[in-house]
């Protein structure tokens, strides 16, 4: 079977397709999800096809796998990738930056979420690029900055927005809307524990603050399957609602140890069974036990005030 009749059947199974023509809506697109396998963390990628060209969200973790997406989307549209945007600096969002922009393709970012990379870049390439090698970025190449705050844009002959959001998974968030849809990266995903790198408390007000002031009806996710916006949302909320009080249980005041996060991670896993990518619990648990104890150091420090 040659690639686009592969393409094609791939596209048969994971396509969303979502052409504009509720009343009021003023774009006319289709949006398309491509998906890494479980070894590249199931990330997505989403394309919105439009009527001069395609928009692809997000540039996943390995070169191939980015090229991959934009020839899938262009075999299945017939069109041009005319834009990529990466939504905030984790590496299954900005590794492909190299590659997309080697094929002529424009790739941006918000300039908060571009000052972010370096440091996510710096942190995971001694890890992955030596066991990854060829199929991984041999040195960091970023996005172009488009946004410093939120923006009303023009792109394949679509109307979009970009929000500027702050801290949650890294140093600051960009969100896509096309009318009611809203694209999110890994700030949302569906059935996966958290990504590493996020403080709960900012990530629950993020979540806040897009249920309080975004109206999308569908979120396509970071991980996993699109679906309604607020049942997204909450199932998000809850999943980190619940990761806060099983930390919050086992917490001693000390060090964490090997056997509280094997607790912890038992008890998360209970709760969410059918959720992927349980491996990541050895950094999120971790992390939230880091932040009850910067909790209680700053109480301390202000008590110490008075």
């Amino acid at each position: 079977m040659n690639f686009k009749k592969q393409a094609l059947l791939f596209l048969s199974i994971v396509l969303s397709a979502c052409s504009s023509t509720d009343q009021g809506l003023h774009n006319d697109y289709v949006i398309g999800q491509y998906t890494a396998p479980e070894t590249a963390y199931s990330s997505n990628s989403f394309w919105i096809e439009g009527p001069e060209g395609i928009v692809l969200i997000d540039t996943q973790f390995l070169p191939s796998q980015a090229l991959q997406a934009v020839d899938i989307a262009e075999s299945y549209t017939g069109k041009k990738v005319v834009l990529a945007i990466v939504l905030h600096a984790s590496v299954e969002r900005f590794n492909g930056v190299q590659a997309l922009q080697a094929k002529g393709i424009k790739v941006v970012s918000a300039r908060q979420v571009v000052d972010g990379i370096a440091e996510a870049h710096n942190k995971t390439w001694p890890i992955f690029y030596q066991r990854l090698k060829p199929d991984y970025p041999d040195s960091l190449v970023l996005p172009e900055v488009a946004w410093e705050k939120t923006t009303v844009f023009s792109a394949a002959g679509l109307d979009l927005k970009a929000y500027v959001i702050r801290q949650a998974l890294g140093p600051a968030h960009v969100l896509i809307e096309l009318d009611d849809h809203l694209f999110t990266g890994a700030l949302v995903t569906h059935q996966s524990h958290a990504w590493p790198g996020g403080d709960t408390v900012q990530w629950l007000e993020r979540l806040d603050e897009i249920s309080d002031n975004i109206r999308a009806k569908v979120i396509h996710p970071g991980r996993g399957y699109s679906m309604n916006a607020t049942k997204l949302l909450t199932q998000q909320k809850n999943y980190l609602q619940a990761l806060q009080s099983a930390v919050a249980r086992f917490y001693t005041g000390g060090e964490i140890t090997a056997a509280d996060t094997t607790a912890i991670q038992a008890e998360m896993t209970r709760q969410f069974p059918a959720y992927g990518f349980e491996k990541f619990l050895r950094y999120t648990i971790p992390a939230e036990w880091k932040r009850l104890r910067q909790d209680d150091h700053q109480m301390m420090k202000g008590q110490g005030a008075h």
